[in-house]
């Protein structure tokens, strides 16, 4: 089997990868690979807390390393700390490195040039496949998973803290991926065929907050259509465990 690591969000794209990689039976996944903002303690853009990422890898099975970046890193000093840890598995003999992206095409080639100055490889197992198929897909699998982000004002705060479901897709504005592909909003997976127990967590405040749209982001969630804005808005809500 191919050495491995899975770069983990927390969300459904992440965890219907995941899903097929594991069912393949192709990669050894030696490990899940998440990156925190070391400052709120939470899982960088989606605002989950580090304890509920613990719970997501407890009951998959597989470790997960979280790598800790500065609240709003500049492109080099992301670049700086992500080639530190690849060459580190580089050395631990990790070959390739799985992503859930599905059609974004420059975060790919910047995920496999970064990885090629290493000697890895990326490896993209929803790649072009269509989103609305994927997130029905998904649903069918029996996964379940809750909108923790939502980015303004292509949502509204009501969408977070909701559990998708088909309901759920049919009241997407038409402007917004099913799978939320473009940054639109963020989920967290509670439950599903990869995982041995459910996650068991309660909804806490919502909250909306702005940040400075970078220049140098490799975050799609900053990405606009058209022109980018001085400043950017999320709606979030706060998962507390229950555990």
């Amino acid at each position: 089997m191919i050495n491995s690591v899975f770069n983990w969000s927390g969300g459904k794209d992440s965890a219907l990868a995941l899903y097929h990689i594991l069912q393949e039976q192709q990669f050894k996944v030696s490990q899940l690979m998440t990156t925190v903002n070391s400052k709120h303690d939470r899982i960088s853009m989606h605002g989950v807390r580090r304890e509920l990422l613990q719970a997501q890898s407890n009951a998959i099975g597989i470790p997960v390393h979280e790598i800790l970046l500065p609240e709003m890193p500049s492109m080099s000093e992301y670049d700086q700390i992500m080639k530190s840890t690849m060459q580190k598995l580089k050395n631990a003999e990790i070959t390739h490195s799985i992503f859930g992206d599905i059609f974004l095409e420059d975060l790919k080639k910047y995920r496999e040039g970064r990885l090629a100055e290493i000697g890895l490889k990326g490896h993209f197992p929803l790649w072009k496949r269509n989103t609305t198929e994927l997130i029905h897909e998904f649903l069918d699998l029996g996964f379940k998973t809750i909108v923790v982000c939502a980015k303004a004002p292509l949502l509204s705060e009501d969408f977070v803290g909701r559990i998708i479901d088909h309901d759920f897709i049919k009241e997407l504005p038409k402007d917004v991926d099913p799978c939320g592909e473009n940054g639109e909003f963020h989920t967290f997976v509670f439950d599903g065929p990869i995982f041995n127990k459910a996650i068991n967590f309660e909804l806490g405040e919502k909250v909306f907050r702005t940040y400075d749209a970078p220049k140098d982001s490799n975050d799609n969630c900053f990405a606009e259509k058209e022109e980018t804005p001085d400043k950017v808005g999320f709606h979030y809500i706060d998962l507390i465990s229950k555990s």
